[in-house]
């Protein structure tokens, strides 16, 4: 449905947006003002009547349904004075409209819409102006906006101000992806003028544009290499690690900086190719070098900024002292760091906030190794160690807020990296420990990322969003906060407000497998199956599994190809991949069969195959450990095997499987059969996805029960 609308300061510009005419006009950016078809402002009295039809203008391809609505407008009541209500407050407004000559309402019995074509909005004319690549006017009309809100000064309690803010959000995200689109397009017509315009009238707005547009502009992009270590045989580079974890933690708080994540740094670990070609696969323009020389007690470290064009170094720092003079010393020695290259880079002034670690060199040293193994995740062994050096860590200093993540962070990767079984419990305690985190640093993104795990096994699907949206306002810049943002949204469904995050992630973290599972996911769900493939390539490329590449290339059609990938996992078993837990590994030739059976099952498109895999599925719901392990749980969902779902993630989320809601967004069959079953509302409400609609929009797709939605 095409929504329009504007400011109509004058004729001129009215027939300017509406050429013949023929639509009502509705104002959304601050107070709400409606204009009917022949300029004339209609005056509503009745605010919640302004209101119902405010949120019709908003949200205009979202019916709401009507015990929803009365929910919002008359909290508090009871539900046959609140329906009733909402019956008088629709005849007092069809009243108003009428004697406009406006026909704009579609009413049902069960749920109320705009007909299609019959209102413009200021906001739907912003866009407009922004895909007609009207950048002028577009910037014209953000100038008049200003930082008004969307629908300022409707309060009508806490459910409608929940619906209320989670619309806004959408409706400015989206106007972000539009914005960063038509700035994009004025780059590559090298139309600098209309360029910096723009920006400026979207600054004012939205503080938060500047991300956008700063990882093409104004921002100095820079990876912090793994440094050499030369020490003790019995330091292992922890030491080493810790100063560059350290730097990319300082670096990435300085406003004109944006920094490589982690993940894709230290790939380039030991690695024997040119500056300019780590450069190029970061995509960065300076390289931060550097090594810690250690010999007994005392200490050497060097750093280098390289330009990745030229290969030359064009500043260095250097540090000489004993060990415990740099420990104590080294935030000052961080703070030095980051400093001189903000000065090497022509870099305004900032500030930068360390982070709260510890001043015990004992515990510093146990963190750093278990923190190290934490992120190596997987492994024989790798995780008990890394949480039994993690609690040894704690044992020595308590007050450790850095290292309380990270044992909530180990806890987590244990539920989802080894087959445990007691995720459950695992991640109860995880919580705990992320909790003890804040309260000792309350402004830690990644604590909250692991207590949003925590609030999808609960069903509590909007909590889990909303600590997203809290760490990526505190941390907008770190690759991971944005890729989990990204995620949330799409296992909710929300596959194009996803993407910006997912690619933003990947922007700053490119050579992160799991960053191109998800975004292969994202674009199957929006229809573009050649990026799908493409991402998922790349995916199994950096030696992730081949699951979702199978999945595009069947959702192509080439379902001999999808079948032939997907049985390439196979040889990630016992390494990458384990069996469900309590099994035990299956022998080589049992393996081929059973990945054989199920790579036809999934994609031959035969429903013989489809049927024999069910039947499976059913016998290992049965017999399994964990009768909720993602063995059953993704296969269901591709499979469209609707009963299976509802009563595996229907019954419970873990950590392990809630990514496989990511697969239930894919407009194709069988797949199909699950989100549109008659019982699909039902699961959905059962789990807490309802109540995250609620909050923060309702899915790409249309779900269950249509009248809902």
């Amino acid at each position: 449905m095409l929504v329009r609308g504007g400011f109509l300061d004058s004729a001129e510009q009215q027939d300017k947006l509406t050429g013949s005419g023929g639509s009502a006009q509705a104002v959304l950016f601050g107070r709400f003002q409606f204009t009917a078809q022949d300029g004339s402002e209609v005056s509503i009295s009745n605010r919640r009547a302004r209101a119902l039809l405010a949120m019709l203008c908003l949200a205009p391809d979202e019916p709401i349904d009507r015990d929803h609505l009365s929910k919002l407008l008359w909290p508090g009541r009871f539900e046959a004075q609140a329906r009733a209500s909402l019956r008088q407050c629709l005849l007092d407004l069809g009243k108003v409209l009428t004697s406009a000559d406006c026909n704009l309402l579609d009413v049902s019995r069960s749920r109320i819409s705009l007909k299609p074509e019959t209102v413009r909005t200021d906001l739907s004319e912003l866009h407009v102006c922004l895909a007609d690549g009207d950048c002028r006017e577009a910037t014209d009309r953000l100038n008049s906006i200003g930082a008004k809100s969307l629908l300022d000064q409707m309060n009508f309690g806490e459910a409608f101000e929940g619906w209320l803010a989670g619309h806004r959000y959408q409706a400015e995200q989206r106007l972000q992806t539009a914005i960063a689109t038509a700035l994009s397009e004025l780059e590559k017509r090298d139309n600098l003028t209309e360029h910096a315009s723009l920006l400026n009238a979207w600054s004012v707005r939205s503080p938060v544009s500047q991300t956008i547009s700063d990882r093409k502009h104004g921002k100095a992009r820079i990876a912090v290499l793994p440094f050499i270590s030369i020490a003790n045989p019995d330091d292992h580079g922890f030491f080493a690690d810790g100063v560059v974890d350290e730097l990319i933690t300082s670096l990435g708080q300085v406003p004109q900086l944006l920094v490589a994540g982690r993940t894709s740094s230290f790939q380039f670990k030991d690695s024997d190719k040119t500056p300019s070609e780590i450069a190029d696969a970061l995509n960065v323009s300076h390289l931060l070098e550097g090594s810690v020389h250690r010999q007994e007690e005392q200490v050497r470290v060097a750093v280098s900024l390289v330009d990745a064009d030229s290969g030359f170094e064009s500043w260095a720092y250097s540090y000489d002292g004993s060990l415990d003079d740099m420990f104590a010393a080294r935030a000052e020695v961080v703070e030095a760091v980051t400093n001189g290259l903000s000065d090497a880079l022509k870099l305004r002034e900032h500030e930068t906030k360390p982070r709260k670690l510890t001043s015990n060199r004992e515990a510093y040293g146990l963190y750093l190794q278990g923190r190290a193994l934490t992120i190596r995740a997987i492994g024989e062994g790798v995780l008990p160690t890394a949480i039994e050096l993690l609690e040894k860590a704690l044992a020595v200093d308590p007050e450790f807020a850095e290292c309380w993540t990270a044992l909530a962070e180990a806890e987590i990767n244990m539920t989802v990296y080894t087959p445990c079984l007691d995720r459950l419990e695992r991640c109860e305690k995880a919580a705990g420990y992320a909790k003890k985190a804040l309260s000792l640093s309350p402004q830690q993104a990644h604590a909250r990322i692991v207590l949003a795990f925590y609030a999808w096994t609960q069903n509590n699907i909007v909590g889990a969003l909303d600590l997203a949206f809290e760490a990526y306002r505190l941390e907008p810049n770190n690759p991971d906060v944005l890729n989990r943002v990204g995620s949330f949204l799409l296992y909710c469904g929300r596959s194009r407000d996803a993407l910006p995050y997912i690619e933003a992630s990947i922007d700053q973290d490119p050579v992160n497998g799991r960053n191109y599972a998800i975004l292969s996911g994202v674009y199957l769900n929006l229809g573009n199956v050649d990026a799908a493939i493409e991402a998922g390539q790349r995916m199994v490329d950096l030696g992730f599994p081949s699951l979702w590449l199978a999945a595009a290339l069947a959702v192509s059609g080439d379902n001999d190809a999808a079948v032939e990938t997907y049985q390439l996992t196979k040889k990630l078993m016992n390494t990458v991949i384990f069996p469900p837990a309590g099994s035990a590994p299956l022998d080589p030739d049992a393996m081929d069969a059973y990945w054989l059976m199920a790579a036809k099952g999934l994609w031959s498109g035969e429903e013989q195959d489809r049927k024999n895999y069910c039947m499976v599925l059913e016998m290992l719901h049965t017999t399994l450990h964990d009768p909720y392990d993602t063995t059953i749980t993704i296969p269901a969902i591709w499979m469209g095997q609707a009963q299976m779902v509802f009563k595996t993630l229907g019954q419970q989320i873990t950590t392990a499987n809630f990514f496989s809601f990511m697969s239930l967004w894919t407009d194709a069959e069988p797949i199909n059969q699950v989100r549109l079953h008659p019982d699909f509302m039902d699961f959905a409400e059962r789990i807490g996805m309802v109540a995250a609609w609620e909050k923060y929009g309702w899915p790409d797709l249309p779900v269950g029960r249509s009248d809902v939605n």
